[in-house]
């Protein structure tokens, strides 16, 4: 049975929430609450202006028909991992593997939410909630609030393979909110993956506790479903000498919106995320916008953001990035790049980068370019035998290098390159 949760704020009185203890009943209660005041995103919103938010707040979702692959297998098929399957938004146990592993603790969250006491009660909603300053992020407020499922994940010792959540699409008019807990203890290691369209509207939460000297990997693919509608927010808090790197790839789909939120609060920790969008407006609307917060509230920190979107046919890209460093955030490093390649002249690409400063030994910087394939450099390739089409790939793939670089594990980023090329080969003009 597909969970169907109504988008509007009548919806999040208590008879409406999903059942639980008492840590996830007030943790439901108070996100609630705060949606109640946050009110809706509108277009007046100055992190909506470009992305129309209607369609992710109707109290009811758009029909989105289940795409077709004709048999092609899914990404992450031949990597050794554990998988966890939920089919529009309902767990799928003869599909998923035992939920156990050496070093790792897995939950369901409606298992772990019916528990008076669980380790993820200093967690869920608690990332959210430091996430909506000083910018209100009203939909995870919602998914809080909402989400009937989800996993819980906690790292305790050497995980000898990565976590594979994998979200299936089945129904037309599935509306899909689900809400991830992840803990990596320190000194411990975890590379979580994520793919699948999941829903015709899918609202996804994943909030990531990344302790002293631990180490978080993620790389997420959106799948080619062409009608789906997305909004998932990323929340990470850092401590002391850890490390967090997300990838996520994202192919086709009517909206999507990814929102990262990370904050350092231990010294000399990195934080990477990167992604790869390519959209095609013949297949119909195309619109991506990638939106990240990175707080620096420690000393000698690591950030990077490196976004790379590939548009046509009157597909559109949002690019919205700010790094705000703290005082006292001495020697902070922060890089910022968001670039667009515009296979024609009908699509479009919107950028906001920002930095906002308050100590003085700092490197921070950002670039953000639109531009069309480099002429020279197709000459070129197409003076030494280079069929036209083969060439622009090969001039794709080498704008988008830049950000599968990002990903840690060469077998996964090998994978990630060769969906971006099959992509390609599918949408030659």
């Amino acid at each position: 049975m597909t969970a169907q949760p109504q988008h509007a704020d009548a919806q999040i009185s208590a008879d409406n929430r999903p059942g639980s203890g008492a840590w996830a009943s007030d943790a439901r209660s108070d996100a609630a609450g705060r949606l109640a005041q946050m009110g809706l995103p509108t277009r007046r919103d100055e992190y909506w202006k470009w992305t129309r938010p209607d369609s992710l707040t109707s109290a009811t979702p758009e029909t989105a028909e289940v795409f077709d692959y004709e048999g092609e297998p899914p990404v992450f098929h031949d990597i050794d991992r554990l998988k966890i399957v939920f089919v529009d938004g309902v767990f799928d146990a003869d599909a998923s593997d035992e939920l156990d592993g050496e070093g790792i603790e897995i939950e369901r969250l409606s298992e772990a939410a019916g528990k008076d006491i669980h380790w993820a009660r200093d967690l869920y909603g608690v990332l959210e909630t430091r996430g909506q300053t000083p910018v209100a992020r009203p939909l995870a407020a919602f998914n809080t609030a909402m989400a009937t499922d989800g996993v819980v994940i906690r790292v305790t010792g050497k995980v000898d393979r990565p976590v594979n959540l994998i979200y299936r699409h089945e129904d037309a008019q599935s509306d899909v909110v689900l809400h991830n807990v992840v803990r990596v203890e320190e000194g411990t290691k975890l590379t979580m993956l994520e793919n699948g369209a999941a829903a015709a509207r899918f609202s996804k939460v994943t909030e990531v506790d990344v302790a002293d000297g631990a180490e978080f990997h993620h790389v997420r693919a959106q799948g080619r479903d062409h009608e789906r509608q997305a909004v998932t927010h990323l929340f990470a808090r850092l401590g002391a000498g850890s490390a967090f790197k997300s990838f996520t790839m994202t192919v086709n789909g009517k909206l999507t919106r990814n929102e990262c939120v990370i904050e350092f609060l231990g010294d000399e920790a990195v934080a990477h995320v990167a992604g790869a969008a390519l959209g095609d407006g013949a297949d119909g609307d195309f619109l991506h916008d990638d939106t990240v917060f990175i707080t620096h509230d420690a000393v000698a920190c690591e950030s990077r953001q490196v976004f790379k979107k590939v548009l046509k046919n009157g597909a559109k890209g949002v690019f919205q990035g700010k790094i705000l460093v703290k005082q006292g955030a001495q020697k902070t490093d922060g890089y910022q790049k968001s670039q667009s390649l515009l296979l024609d002249d009908d699509a479009s690409f919107q950028a906001k980068p920002e930095l906002e400063i308050y100590a003085d030994d700092v490197i921070c910087s950002h670039g953000s370019t639109t531009g069309a394939i480099d002429e020279e450099a197709l000459f070129y390739l197409r003076s030494r035998g280079v069929p036209a089409h083969i060439a622009t790939d090969l001039l794709v793939l080498a704008f988008l290098a830049d950000a599968i670089e990002e990903i840690e594990d060469e077998t996964i980023a090998a994978e990630i390159n060769d969906r971006l090329d099959a992509w390609l080969a599918r949408h030659r003009t």
